[in-house]
């Protein structure tokens, strides 16, 4: 209830229970209708200018496309329509263009381009071409589809004239997946923030740039033709590598070989600029750089051989290149894009005077419930409760937790049968208390609330596969049919029990689901990254061949299938070998699949030798690096940090990870979950709450009342008050969020149109509720009566008068000192 309606039932009567929850009810209803309507996007208007010198703003046609295309169910067509056809991008088989499951999707590509080609008409026609103000082609977006569908369509006449034309074309298409950032808001948030930060860090990304030339300069000054060598390694001059040699099998040499000699250029060298430049920046990624370095000490001089050895001083070269580049700039380019990406975010709120934590808070007071407390009202059953919800038998399962951890960690390979047998009767044990644990909690809180918690969930599912477990390691050891592996990872299951135990782990899951709530769009992004870049890969490079043992292209590693290819690219985001995989898909020997369209198109004696490699494999990886592992991936690294920066932040601040222990701490008092308390049990409830939110046990019972009568929460005719407006005090009190430097009224009305700025969706009651309009001065809150202390007022009394006799008789024994009456 708002402060009105609290004077309002003073002076008509207070209502009853029921009416007092289906008021709460209300406003909780109320706030997702708010919501909703808050949500809905938009419309652009249609401009005063005609459309193709046609169409006037008044046109019925024109009119009614734009009805067309603003209409929901056809932005959700055409939505469906970009995933679907994304997906059968996927499922095209690289090797033969011609294949039966190729012509079908072909079909299928023909209905979504013309798809795309009338949602783009309507649109053309809806707001003009380019010639005017909110034009078609004014937007990027916009531009961006005007491309797709025009490759699409242009690729068609052509599909059976040239094919490295037709390639690239149908490379194109997978920029469909981008066109749904245009729909999805927080995605396309995500990608302008990425843009706006990489634009912003230009100039490190110019002095990197820089670094690296200069390196790479003195690199060809350095080695330049010099990583050049005989694949037999007793020949050392270019002339001599000449002829065949007997080459011996490491795994095999029983089985000799006669191998051509070859005058080989190590894949990374310093021949050019460009070609320095590519191996410094793969040795700025860490990957292949110690062979490159012993490379380099063993180089001697143009046209001869590796010398072991020769000029150990030029490690000197990349120790500081390492240093500098590696260490140094690609660090700072890294940290200026997660703090760029951050402040980006943080710009929607720029004048909106308040700071991070505080709209954290905020929003966690406006957004929280409260929940229910099942308490039995059956004597039996109350005292199972009050056992198994005590302090002491959590403690006790929590040492049970630790000490099967310990036994999950003593198994060893061949250890004795006896020793075996120990561990598995130590595994009866616990799994005993385990049941008897889950029985208790059972029969204490009855099936529904028992199972209502997550937490109870995973308990009796751990239970159930502990059972199954020990059944089948007696009765079906040996069996054929199916493993018991799969049990027993219901033993090791038990560790995520201890994320239940505890406050601080409890804080800090609650921030780590935190995080994965904030996570959604850029996971979205990284996806739609890798679906481009894999669908890319198979367009290109998916007809290499994999039977060729000096290449990295292998059965299982290729771009043949999409889910392989996704695979590869996470492999090369990890940074392992990935440059390997790159000279597979660039050089001479990336030969053609023999079931592939390509190894057809040669005749004769050479048909298995066409090379289907291209050099499109540098701009390929080398982007695909430096997008997903320099920027994407460190997006994440971006909200982890925005969301545990409490860590790192003076622990007596009030941030929201404190928050929760009063959403629990309030099911004690309010165990039907009305919202409701009455004001004598606030004080009781924050003392149990440690600072920054709540008093702490050893606050005095007269200072706490006196600060919670100094934070002035609006009070209830009936003397109780509200979840929502407790909590938003606290926060609002301990941050000092509008609380000093004007009036009350006017200080409530700023916050108000704060938080109406921020968070639209917020309904009036609420708004309401937590922060008193103007004009409505809210009922304080009655200082809290100090509860008796009748056994403190006898000791101070009786003390009192001990005290009081005791002087006298010291009074008489000076007057007095002989009087055995006196004395006595």
């Amino acid at each position: 209830n708002t402060v009105g309606e609290a004077k309002t039932q003073e002076r008509e009567g207070c209502g009853s229970d029921e009416e007092r929850d289906s008021e709460l009810g209300s406003v909780y209803s109320e706030d997702h209708r708010g919501s909703a309507e808050n949500l809905q996007p938009k419309i652009k208007p249609i401009p005063e200018a005609s459309s193709f010198f046609i169409f006037g703003p008044r046109n019925p046609f024109r009119q009614f496309c734009h009805y067309i295309c603003n209409h929901p169910y056809f932005n959700n067509v055409v939505l469906i329509c970009i995933l679907v056809s994304s997906a059968m991008l996927a499922a095209e088989d690289p090797l033969k263009a011609n294949s039966y499951r190729n012509i079908i999707l072909n079909y299928f590509d023909y209905f979504f381009t013309s798809v795309f080609t009338v949602e783009i008409t309507l649109k053309v026609i809806t707001y003009g071409f380019a010639f005017h103000k909110g034009a078609f082609c004014r937007s990027a977006n916009n531009l961006l589809d005007l491309m797709v569908v025009l490759t699409s369509i242009i690729s068609y006449p052509i599909a059976l004239d040239t094919i490295s034309v037709v390639k690239i074309l149908r490379v194109s298409r997978v920029l469909r997946p981008l066109r749904a950032i245009n729909r999805a808001k927080g995605l396309k948030h995500v990608v302008q923030c990425v843009v706006v930060a990489v634009k912003s860090i230009g100039n490190i990304m110019l002095v990197t740039f820089l670094l690296e030339f200069m390196f790479a300069v003195i690199g060809v000054q350095l080695f330049a033709g010099k990583f050049q060598f005989c694949n037999d390694e007793s020949r050392f001059f270019k002339t001599e590598c000449a002829g065949q040699f007997i080459r011996y099998d490491s795994e095999n040499p029983s089985l000799p070989e006669l191998v051509e000699r070859r005058w080989i250029n190590y894949p990374l060298n310093f021949d050019n600029v460009p070609n320095g430049l590519l191996t410094l920046f793969v040795a700025s990624t860490f990957e292949g750089w110690p062979a490159l370095l012993y490379q380099s000490i063993d180089s001697y001089s143009e046209d001869h051989g590796k010398v072991y050895n020769c000029r150990p001083v030029v490690a000197i070269f990349y120790v500081a290149f390492i240093v500098v580049v590696a260490f140094f700039m690609v660090n700072i380019f890294v940290g200026f894009v997660i703090v760029t990406f951050q402040q980006e975010g943080e710009q929607e709120y720029k004048g909106c005077e308040l700071d991070k934590n505080q709209r954290k808070c905020i929003e966690f007071a406006l957004k929280a419930r409260p929940v229910r407390r099942y308490i039995p009202k059956e004597r039996f059953q109350y005292r199972i409760w009050w056992f198994v919800t005590s302090q002491p038998f959590e403690y006790c399962i929590f040492i049970f937790i630790l000490i099967n951890t310990i036994c999950l960690g003593m198994k060893f390979e061949g250890q004795p049968p006896v020793y075996a047998d120990a561990l598995d009767y130590l595994n009866m044990i616990f799994t005993g208390v385990f049941t008897v644990e889950f029985i208790l909690k059972l029969t204490a809180l009855g099936f529904k609330n028992y199972f209502n918690d997550l937490w109870n969930v995973f308990d009796f599912i751990i239970v159930v596969g502990s059972f199954v477990d020990i059944v089948l390691s007696h009765i079906a050891e040996n069996s054929k049919f199916f493993s018991i592996n799969f049990f027993r990872l219901f033993r090791v299951m038990r560790l995520v029990k201890l994320l239940s135990r505890g406050e601080g782990i409890r804080t800090l899951l609650w921030t780590f689901v935190k995080s994965f709530q904030a996570l959604p769009y850029v996971a979205l992004l990284i996806l739609m990254l890798f679906f481009i870049y894999a669908v890319i890969g198979m367009q290109m490079f998916g007809k290499i061949a994999l039977n060729n043992p000096d290449s990295a292209i292998t059965v299982n590693a290729n771009f043949q299938t999409f889910p392989q290819a996704v695979l590869i690219l996470f492999r090369s985001a990890t940074g392992e070998a990935w440059q390997d995989i790159m000279f597979s898909c660039a050089g001479e020997t990336a030969y053609c699949d023999k079931q592939s369209d390509e190894s057809r198109i040669a005749t004769g004696e050479e048909e298995e030798r066409t090379v289907c490699g291209s050099a499109f494999a540098y701009p390929f990886f080398i982007s695909f690096y430096i997008i997903c592992s320099f920027l994407i991936i460190n997006l994440f690294v971006a909200v982890i940090m925005d969301n545990f920066d409490y860590l790192t932040r003076d622990w007596s601040i009030l941030g929201p990870h404190h928050l929760d222990e009063f959403v629990r701490l309030w099911s004690e008092y309010d165990p039907e979950a009305k919202g409701r308390i009455k004001h004598l049990d606030v004080v009781t409830l924050l003392r149990k709450i440690s600072p920054p939110l709540g008093f702490g046990k050893l606050c005095p019972h007269r200072t706490a009342c006196v600060t919670l009568v100094r934070m002035n929460m609006p009070l209830n005719s009936d003397g109780t008050v509200m979840f929502n407006a407790t909590l938003f005090a606290l926060v609002r009190t301990n941050l000092k969020i509008k609380t000093e430097g004007s009036t009350p009224d006017q200080l409530n009305e700023e916050l108000r149109a704060v938080i109406k700025k921020i968070w639209k969706h917020t309904s009036p009651r609420l708004l309401d509720q937590v922060v008193p309009p103007a004009g409505t001065s809210p009922q304080p809150l009655r200082p809290l009566p100090l509860p008796p202390y009748p056994f403190t007022c006898v000791c101070l009394l009786c003390t009192s008068g001990l005290f009081l006799i005791s002087m006298l008789r010291r009074l008489h024994a000076l007057i007095c000192p002989q009087s055995d009456a006196i004395r006595i």
